[in-house]
């Protein structure tokens, strides 16, 4: 499979604090992968980098082979690379609808610059009432999004990177504060999607269920560093990750067990 998103050499530093060490990763076109480790190990910096909204200190970030490290997060959008936030970007005066048609404009502005990808764009409104339908956000299409559930939200937030039909999209956190109920419905959703339109996706994620259940790939970090890269069964498996990621007590190489 091609590689659609490098990163070589990355480095991110805000003074004498590293948030992201000798940051090495292809990902494959069409791959899931999921970003995973604790609050601060770097995850969401790497996501920042890749769409924009942080300088890389030294190192270059490619999309299809076009260095896109000085991008600022508009042009990195209309190539191709969307994202959702932890918390929804939303604008909350608005309604669903509105919101999806602001997705659409970022696309009419770029001059439909990806082809056929975005032939549906000759329509807006159908191809936000299309959204509408595969994220089951119709009941809510004239509703004002700041009075939406939080899942309901969350899926809004993750539908309008979608509707600018991305070639990468990059959630940071998507079951965040949404119930134990809603988040495998709701990751279902978002997958089906993701599929039906042939997404390459990047997403940081702390429940290992998630990860485990809908990830090709896993890179866990720590301190900046990619520790482990490869399948979930291995990267969730692998000590140094069950140790500074999961938070197990792993013993370490030659400690023994006293009675």
């Amino acid at each position: 499979m091609a590689v659609i998103l490098e990163a070589k050499g990355l480095n991110k530093s805000f003074g004498a604090v590293t948030a992201a060490s000798n940051i090495n990763v292809a990902v494959e076109q069409d791959s899931v992968v999921g970003l995973i480790g604790s609050n601060g190990a770097g995850k969401t910096t790497f996501i920042n980098m890749v769409t924009g909204y942080l300088t890389p200190t030294s190192g270059t970030i490619s999309f299809d082979g076009r260095d896109i490290t000085s991008l600022k997060p508009r042009q990195i959008t209309q190539m191709g690379i969307c994202r959702s936030f932890q918390i929804p970007q939303l604008f909350n005066s608005m309604s669903v609808h509105e919101n999806l048609l602001v997705g659409v404009g970022i696309v009419i502005q770029a001059g439909n610059r990806w082809g056929t990808r975005n032939a549906a764009y000759d329509d807006p409104v159908k191809a936000v009432d299309a959204m509408l339908e595969q994220f089951n956000l119709g009941a809510y299409r004239d509703r004002q999004a700041g009075l939406l559930p939080e899942g309901t939200r969350k899926l809004l937030d993750i539908a309008m990177a979608m509707v600018v039909r991305p070639r990468i999209l990059l959630l940071d956190e998507p079951t965040s504060g949404v119930s134990a109920d809603e988040k495998f419905s709701l990751m279902d959703m978002v997958m089906n999607a993701v599929r039906e339109n042939k997404v390459t996706v990047l997403f940081v994620e702390h429940d290992m269920e998630v990860v485990e259940k809908y990830t090709h790939r896993i890179l866990a970090f720590y301190e900046g560093r990619i520790i482990a890269d490869g399948e979930p069964a291995n990267v969730l498996n692998d000590v140094e990750v069950r140790r500074y990621v999961i938070g197990e007590h792993v013993p370490a190489a030659g400690d023994t067990a006293h009675a």
